[in-house]
């Protein structure tokens, strides 16, 4: 079951490297409306000139959860008693496994694998739909003269209608749904959810709600700056907060028990019957001759006088 999770897991990262690398899969080509106010906003710049660029939303997105967690399992593992500490065999020829590192591992391999899933669910979005950012015509630098624009509603389907540089225009077609409201939101929820549920010490009544305000109010930030730098729509950044929302508590609910441990049911031994005295030996029962002592010869004869005998 361990190396079949490692080869959804291998999968799953692959997948996500073709996504955001590779021209394995061709954006859709959507055409546009001339003089479109909607895309004629002015080019914002490369994306790590943003005030959230990609490494900061990825290094955050990363070290938060990462670092609550093992804050949060190692508050959790040493405030419990010696004689409730639980143990778990990983073999019958090795010794027991730390309950700590298996929690750990448990909840940030899990978490890794909806980043990469949202990575997916984001990019393929994108792919599939080919909607334009605010910015488009700014980076296309379509021609209207020689495509003979005359009103804003004649639609131009041409595929070379651009003349901008094609990396520009490729990624201005990747709009909806924003993939870094996506992953702030998946981090938020799952940091959120992890908090609420694990967090039960006492002193933790104003940390909870400020690291769960804190996480979401981040997530929200991120996609504001993307719709105010006119790198999505409102409707792009609305669509990758529901999916990174979607896929975080799916993920805690279903696949991790809300952070839970899972109480597996108790094993009731089965009576053991006893075996026949011809399966316990290797000899076959003999019956051996009674002998009767002289001791209980007397006292047969005692027996049959009575109490008392008559004297003569």
């Amino acid at each position: 079951m361990f190396y079949f999770q490692l080869v959804i897991m291998a999968g799953t990262v692959l997948l996500a490297y073709y996504f955001e690398y590779t021209d394995t899969f061709p954006v859709h080509v959507q055409g546009f409306f001339c003089f479109d106010k909607t895309f004629s906003k002015p080019y914002p710049g490369p994306e790590d000139e943003s005030k959230a660029p990609p490494v900061l939303v990825y290094s955050l997105v990363t070290a938060i959860p990462t670092v609550l967690i093992l804050i949060g399992e190692l508050m959790r593992f040493f405030n419990k008693s010696a004689a409730t500490q639980e143990r778990t065999i990983v073999s019958a020829d090795c010794c027991f496994f730390s309950p700590l590192l298996r929690r750990i591992v448990r909840f940030l391999g899990v978490y890794s694998f909806g980043l990469f899933t949202t990575t997916i669910f984001a990019n393929a979005g994108q792919v599939v739909t080919g909607n334009q950012t605010p910015h488009f015509l700014s980076a296309c630098r379509p021609n209207y003269t020689a495509l003979g624009c005359q009103s804003p509603v004649q639609y131009i389907t041409e595929r070379r209608a651009c003349t901008g540089n094609p990396y520009l225009i490729a990624h201005a077609r990747r709009s909806f749904p924003s993939k870094d409201s996506a992953l702030s939101m998946y981090s938020a929820i799952y940091t959120v959810m992890y908090v609420t549920n694990v967090f039960h010490t006492k002193g933790t009544r104003l940390t909870k709600p400020t690291l769960c305000l804190t996480a979401l109010s981040l997530a929200v930030l991120v996609g504001v700056v993307r719709v105010s730098e006119y790198r999505n729509h409102w409707s792009d950044v609305l669509a990758g907060y529901l999916t990174g929302g979607s896929i975080a508590a799916f993920l805690v609910t279903c696949v991790i028990n809300n952070f839970q441990q899972t109480r597996r049911p108790a094993v009731v031994p089965l009576p053991l019957r006893p075996l026949p005295p011809q399966a316990t030996l290797s000899m076959p029962a003999v019956t051996l001759p009674r002998v009767e002592s002289p001791l209980e010869k007397l006292s047969g004869l005692q027996a049959r006088r009575g109490p008392y005998t008559e004297i003569t």
